[in-house]
């Protein structure tokens, strides 16, 4: 049964910073105004049902001023429920309170909502048939946009992709714009942490902590999570927790870029997309690819001149979510900006048609670790940018931080290659970087000499750096390597070492061998053989000081955020065997490995 209710709640004040570059000047302090206070009482409905084009109906709680009055409309649809978590019933009040209709659904086969459960499958029409329908109703002004965050925020994208007559903004925060590239695997490496520990296990029930010790409830008895992680094959980790989660097993049925992932993929689609939208992430968030490819994409490719120039980009110093505070590091007070509040203005300005001085704004806001400030800029990548190649050397002892391996920017000549072995029962253990939603591992920008100190990873640091070199894109890693087995992983980080001696990761990546000429083309390697490999490490904004010196790690693990390669080339998650694999990286005038760094002037 459908109630009604009104609210005559008081919302307190927020007054976290909101980021308006047009408040800044290259000499001036940022202007950090509050946010809008509420200006009305609102109404909820709650389970409200909405059909979809094949019958099956999906519920909503709809939040909207009180009144006959027609306003725009902001839809959410999230697979969390619409009554279990504060923040999202927090944003669902705080916008409607702000003369917004606030349609806050729960996805098909989700908590009230019916179907079958199937993560990314229905979205793409169910959020279409949502919009539409949300478009018509009597509270609606026929202006439709859509809010929130990772997986609502990939929902955004999803419905976009087809092109509903009344989407009129968006605002994908923290969002992938392929499942497959910036979710589940990273470059071909399977994301196992997220992948298990936010499907079967989060999606079915949830992670117990106890005393420190993280236990998953529902199975046939508890089991830590630590020891679950460690299972092998890979397909069979539901059920030894006793889930049932088809779609699990369909991920690590299809390990590569096929027809399943492009389903539900809108990277080959942003020259359908008809809204501009606002993408908003963290250097550290798991799905920064997406946030960096939803603007490039709809900057570069969408169907209209408004979706194209009302293209927006953010990305702060945090990961799944704003924080003036990420790992190990705090990057001071204005890092941290009241997401609400830049929504609002978004919305205010692409909804209701109200000046406020977004037109007149660069489109991309960056900010810069290292010097801990917020930079504005007409595009990403910055158009000045110049591409440098930083080169790795050594005497052939490059193995841990006490090793010989050096960095410069002269290309080496004649040098010994290094070696390391890499064993998938003693894996590199995940130390930082970004992860979501799995596994309880340290995240952020943390202290790598804890890591750094085994002998199978390869650190090449620079000289002290007498001036500062102000890095801002894309990053690269150019590997030449070969290994004594037929598949395997490269893994590397772009280090930031202060004075010192502490190392923090600033960002990173990882490419699964096979995947060398493209994720949709997967090809065995020769032992033995040298490859040039290219290992995308996503991209950063970080000032290396003077006094500091630039790094960059090289292994082939990192676990649990990604799963052990097996390294013997059997089909991916079926297997129990692994190996010991023997690699070579090789730094000399014909194979001259490298990192590419975007140098900004």
């Amino acid at each position: 049964m459908s109630s009604t209710i009104r609210l005559t709640l008081l919302l307190l004040t927020f007054t976290a910073p909101v980021l308006f570059p047009s408040a800044i000047a290259a000499d001036r302090t940022p202007v950090f105004p509050p946010r809008m206070p509420p200006r009305n009482d609102i109404v909820v409905e709650n389970r409200v049902p909405i059909p979809m084009r094949d019958g099956v109906i999906l519920y909503a709680d709809i939040y909207r001023p009180v009144g006959d009055g027609k306003h725009p409309v902001l839809v959410s649809r999230t697979p969390y429920s619409t009554e279990r978590f504060a923040t999202a019933y927090a944003a669902a009040v705080f916008f409607a309170r702000r003369g917004y209709v606030y349609v806050f659904q729960d996805v098909r086969g989700r908590h009230e909502s019916e179907g079958v459960w199937d993560p990314a499958r229905y979205e793409f029409k169910d959020g279409y048939d949502t919009v539409e329908w949300a478009a018509t109703q009597p509270w609606s002004n026929g202006k439709v946009g859509m809010q929130g965050g990772s997986y609502l925020g990939s929902d955004q994208w999803q419905a976009a992709k087809l092109q509903p007559p009344h989407l009129t903004s968006l605002f994908p925060d923290v969002a992938a714009t392929s499942w497959y590239h910036h979710a589940f695997t990273l470059n071909g490496g399977f994301r196992l942490s997220l992948a298990f520990g936010w499907g079967p296990v989060r999606q079915e029930s949830h992670i117990m902590q106890n005393t420190g010790a993280h236990t998953l409830e529902g199975g046939p008895e508890n089991i830590s999570y630590d020891k679950v992680i460690w299972h092998l094959p890979l397909i069979d980790m539901p059920r030894l927790v006793g889930r049932d989660a088809k779609f699990y097993e369909d991920w690590i049925e299809h390990p590569d870029y096929d027809d399943y992932w492009k389903a539900v993929s809108v990277e080959e689609h942003f020259d359908k997309m008809q809204a501009p939208a606002y993408n908003f992430g963290g250097w550290f968030d798991i799905l920064l690819q997406g946030t960096l490819n939803g603007y490039t994409g709809l900057r570069n490719h969408g169907a209209t001149e408004a979706a194209r120039q009302g293209a927006r980009l953010q990305v702060g110093a945090w990961g799944h979510g704003p924080s003036r505070k990420h790992g190990d590091l705090d990057f001071g007070p204005t890092n941290f900006v009241d997401e609400l509040a830049v929504q609002l203005r978004w919305y205010d300005y692409t909804l209701k048609g109200i000046d406020n001085g977004m037109e007149s704004e660069p489109p991309v806001a960056l900010f810069q670790m290292g010097r801990n400030r917020w930079r504005f800029h007409d595009d990403y990548p910055l158009p000045e940018t110049r591409y440098r190649e930083l080169y790795f050397h050594s005497g052939g002892q490059a193995n841990s931080y006490r090793g010989d391996g050096s960095l410069s920017w002269d290309r080496p000549e004649q040098e010994p290659s290094d070696h390391y072995r890499y064993d998938p029962n003693h894996p590199v253990p995940s130390h930082g970087g970004a992860n979501c939603c799995g596994t309880p591992t340290p995240i952020g920008p943390v202290d790598q000499r804890r890591v750094e100190r085994r002998n199978d990873v390869l650190v090449y640091s620079s000289d002290f750096l007498k001036e500062g070199v102000d890095v801002t894109g894309p990053v690269k890693i150019v590997l030449y390597a070969s290994s004594d087995a037929v598949d395997t992983d490269w893994v590397a980080k772009l280090v930031d070492v202060y004075p010192d001696g502490k190392a923090y990761n600033v960002a990173e990546g990882i490419l699964r061998a096979r995947h060398r000429e493209g994720q949709d083309k997967p090809k065995l390697m020769e032992p033995g053989t040298v490859y040039r490999f290219e290992i995308d490490l996503l991209g950063t904004s970080n000032a290396f000081l003077p006094g500091h010196r630039i790094r960059v790690d090289i292994t082939s693990s990192h676990f649990p955020q990604f799963d052990r390669h097996p390294n013997t080339g059997e089909p991916f998650g079926k297997s129990k065997k692994v190996k010991v694999a023997r690699q070579t990286v090789h730094h000399n005038s014909a194979q001259p490995s490298h990192v590419l760094l975007p140098v900004i002037p």
